[in-house]
């Protein structure tokens, strides 16, 4: 059977015909009321459902692509092959079961087959030797061992006397998982355990807390090290430090003043997350090991097509230079992403943590960059920020991301039955604007405060602030804007700077004084030499070998980037008190720069008054532009409730969230501002608006991203004409580079911040005793940690790898029935349905959506062409004939005039 529609787009005719033949297949082989597996992406064949639900996930969700034989569903396979899974499940189940034997013993084996994973003892390679566990677990101690020996034993033992649904441990696990899944609170879970202990034959055997319940999984997790922190930042008690009393470089007490003499309490803790283990447990079950491979054996690579990082020039050129790495594609590429957060959610208390979070990019798109697969490696303690001196707490990671570079670990791949040698490296880092000043070492404020253009930043200095202009720099040296004087009162001559490499930052680097780690009252600030221009340190991520050979080290963040230009947008044309960039001093900034003299202040004798610009709204348009924000509705899921942040009363718009002016610029504000403003006002704004649209699009081609090169530096060229120059700041002008990142790393959605704030969300939630915040978190990660392992072996019961989607298919009725490509998308509608008719205009509209959108009709087009336009040509002449009747008097025929 042909099976190339499985790489076919989702609702192409190609792929719904696929679907219908193999569910052809599945009716031949079943009864059609039996149930058969998931081979939709979600599922990964994990639940049974009936095939009407089987269909609709095939068509909503896609199908696996390394599902290559339908063993699951009937199809005879010939021989076992590497690609293939290494054991079946139901391989000599009988058809005829019940179905709720199915259920049951899927119900028992899920676990025992995540316990086979994790020790890899069922496994055989293909010599027919027996694999036994230590080629995962070789580094186990003692003690972890035993730990997993009980868990073993608690599979065996049946919940309660004749129970054969439950074991003890797998009870155990579903009802942790729905305790972490549902964020029940401890208190809710202990009290329900009691419950269940009286319920339940032989209740006393559950553990009596929620304490208890997750010691007892803890042959599954990977546990953390803990290690004690200098008071000021200054040193970690970490290797050849791990016995002293003292800090050795401002001589503080390693231990709080504590008047019980037979317990010490550490000032500060770092929670490290070893990361080797974590890399491992990839590769332990064939539910992800596959995966792992898929951006080398299972990508299309297209030239001139962006849609994963494996695709961006990054990638090539490491690969290029580092020929061993890529040779295996199990090697894992990696980013590093921090930022920091308050624990106290909105409480008033300051307090910054900062965890540091690693993503493996091997895994395919609709599971890279997501939560269950971002891997914590550590939780730098609050209650103040590391700052610059992040690169203390950086050392446990950066030595274990060098031995992984160097040395490797053995590991075992589930897929295909045997150990190889796993090696990693961070191919980039993730974060705001102020950590990546943190992490390189280049100081992000003042003249030099974008770290692309480095020494040659685009600055000049206002009457309050320091502003980035000079656009024109980047132009085409015969450009004729260059000669123009209505942008600064000057002719621009220079040329763009010079885009440095690692040896010219390695090169700046060596000019630098020695730097002194720590926060100590005695540290007193060096003022930085002209020669060391914005360096502040020697980042320690340059001990990393390959690290000086990247082109793309540290991102710039696109989603506070957007955050900070709506911002400026918005506050300065409906004039926002404290946002507004349209003030006296600006104006003055005006008059000492000698442009725009009819935007000066005009003295009145006792006061001053500022002229209207053509940015500037009156108070009636103010309204009307806040009641259309207001009156938007988005669909379901889309974006928050934007209506509810706008005030038409007062005009303003207060408490919006980074997404909220995601959406603003790119969909709202290209809409809402035509009208309130002229042309040249909302055309560059229009214009702003695509460009992020465009370069936030989840496939990219380097042609496009070449060319938004160009579009981004003449729409910041057009603002420098229309905007004051106070509305220029550093994250305004940085908007310049991110084309150039793009063709490096690939599309932003593996870039950007979204996703890592989210995760940061979720260890707030982990947050039970206020007292102990870093403590808290780490134990909910780790039991997080673990169930999320557990639960892509759990079978029927909600996961977080087999959840619906928000919003249900739209589907109809008759399963056969195909659904035309301009239809498939999913919605829920909202309240009692009712027909009516459509106005004859919106009918029209519609009509002409669909022939200009739907590629199920672009064959009738191209067949009945010339029919169509002949009936178009005599609608528009019966249309017109009375309008314009000197027209139709002449013998030229109506369709050969202008």
């Amino acid at each position: 059977m042909d099976k190339g529609w499985m790489h076919e787009r989702k609702f192409s005719k190609k792929y719904i015909e696929g679907v219908q033949s193999f569910m052809q297949l599945v009716r031949s082989n079943f009864d059609r009321n039996s149930k058969v597996r998931y081979p939709c992406q979600d599922c990964l064949n994990i639940d049974f459902q009936t095939q009407e639900v089987v269909y609709d996930h095939l068509l909503i969700k896609g199908i696996t692509e390394s599902y290559v034989q339908w063993i699951y569903h009937g199809e005879q396979s010939q021989r076992r092959d590497k690609d293939e899974a290494i054991y079946n499940d139901d391989e000599d189940e009988d058809e005829d079961e019940d179905e709720d034997e199915d259920e049951e013993h899927d119900n028992n084996d899920g676990i025992n087959v995540m316990l086979e994973d994790v020790s890899g003892r069922s496994f055989a390679n293909f010599s027919g030797e027996t694999i036994t566990g230590n080629n995962i677990c070789g580094n186990m101690h003692e003690k972890e061992a035993k730990k997993f020996d009980k868990l073993l034993e608690e599979a065996e033992h049946e919940l309660y006397p004749g129970c054969q649904k439950f074991s003890k441990l797998s009870f155990l696990v579903k009802l942790l998982h729905l305790k972490v899944y549902n964020h029940w609170s401890n208190k809710s879970f202990n009290m329900l355990l009691e419950l269940l202990r009286e319920v339940l034959p032989n209740g006393e055997a559950l553990p009596k807390s929620y304490y208890d319940a997750r010691n007892m999984l803890q042959g599954l997790g990977l546990g953390y090290i803990s290690i004690n922190a200098c008071k000021y930042d200054c040193v970690l008690y970490w290797g050849e430090l791990k016995d002293r009393q003292e800090c050795p470089h401002c001589g503080t007490s390693r231990w709080k003043i504590n008047n019980r003499k037979d317990k010490k309490i550490p000032h500060k803790v770092l929670r490290y997350f070893p990361l080797k283990p974590r890399l491992q447990r990839l590769f332990m079950s064939i539910k992800t090991s596959e995966d792992m491979r898929w951006h080398k054996e299972k990508r299309l690579d297209e030239p001139n097509v962006l849609r994963h990082p494996a695709n961006c020039e990054e990638w090539k050129e490491f690969d290029k230079n580092h020929e061993w790495f890529a040779q295996e594609p199990r090697n894992i590429r990696l980013g590093l992403a921090t930022d920091g957060f308050n624990p106290f959610g909105n409480m008033s208390t300051t307090y910054s943590m900062w965890p540091v979070i690693l993503v493996p990019y091997n895994l395919p798109p609709w599971k890279c960059f997501k939560d269950p697969f971002m891997l914590m490696s550590l939780l730098i303690p609050g209650p103040q920020a590391p700052g610059k001196d992040i690169d203390v707490y950086l050392r446990p990671l950066v030595d274990e991301l060098n031995e992984l570079w160097s040395e490797g670990v053995d590991t075992f791949d589930a897929s295909i039955g045997e150990s190889f040698k796993m090696h990693a490296a961070v191919i980039w880092t993730i974060n705001d604007f102020p950590a990546y000043g943190n992490l390189s070492g280049w100081s992000t404020k003042g003249y030099m405060a974008c770290p692309t253009c480095n020494k040659d930043a685009p600055s000049h200095k206002l009457r309050s602030k320091i502003c980035y202009m000079d656009h024109r720099r980047y132009l085409e040296p015969k450009h004729t804007w260059r000669r123009s004087k209505k942008f600064d009162g000057k002719i621009e001559k220079r040329l763009k700077p010079k885009q440095l490499s690692g040896d010219d930052v390695l090169q700046q680097l060596n000019y630098l004084s020695t730097y002194r780690p720590g926060k100590h009252p005695n540290n007193k600030k060096r003022k930085r030499l002209l020669e060391e221009l914005n360096w502040v340190r020697k980042s320690i991520l340059f001990e990393l070998p390959y690290w000086k050979s990247l082109k793309l080290r540290h991102n710039l963040d696109i989603m506070h980037i957007e955050k900070n230009i709506c911002e400026n947008i918005l506050g300065t044309i409906l004039n926002i008190e404290g946002k507004t960039k349209d003030t006296y001093k600006a104006r003055q900034d005006l008059k000492d720069m000698n442009i725009r003299k009819e935007l000066w202040l005009q003295d009145n004798g006792s006061s001053y008054t500022m002229p209207a610009a053509c940015y500037n709204m009156s108070k009636s348009e103010k309204k009307e532009f806040c009641k259309f924000l207001k009156s938007v509705k988005f669909p379901d899921g889309y974006a928050s409730n934007i209506s509810c942040r706008v005030s038409a009363d007062d005009d303003k718009i207060t408490g919006l969230k980074s997404h909220d002016y995601h959406v603003l610029l790119q969909r709202l504000l290209p809409i809402a501002i035509r009208g309130f403003v002229n042309k040249d006002v909302s055309s560059a704004l229009i214009e702003l608006g695509d460009f992020f649209q465009r370069i936030c699009c989840k496939t990219l081609r380097k042609d496009d991203l070449e060319q938004l090169e160009k579009n981004i530096i003449l729409i910041l060229c057009k603002l420098e004409m229309i905007f004051p120059p106070a509305f220029f700041d550093v994250m305004v002008h940085l908007a310049v580079h991110l084309p150039r990142e793009a063709m490096y790393g690939g599309p932003v959605q593996y870039r950007w911040m979204y996703k890592i704030e989210r995760f940061l969300c979720k260890l707030k939630r982990y947050v039970r005793n206020k007292a102990r915040p870093e403590g808290s978190i780490a134990e909910g990660y780790l039991i997080d940690e673990c169930l999320t392992f557990c639960s892509m072996y759990l079978t029927g019961i909600e996961t977080r790898f087999n959840r619906e989607d928000r919003n249900d298919h739209d589907g109809s009725s008759n399963k056969d029935e195909l659904v035309l490509d301009i239809f498939s998308k999913c919605a829920r509608p909202f309240g009692d349905g009712h027909y009516d008719t459509i106005p004859k205009k919106d009918f029209d509209m519609a009509r002409w959506y669909v022939l200009n959108n739907c590629e199920e009709v672009e064959p009738f087009l191209r067949e009945h062409k010339e029919e169509l336009m002949k009936q178009v040509v005599a609608n528009i002449e019966e249309k017109h004939r009375e309008q314009f009747p000197l027209w139709f008097k002449r013998k030229v025929p109506y369709s050969k005039t202008r």
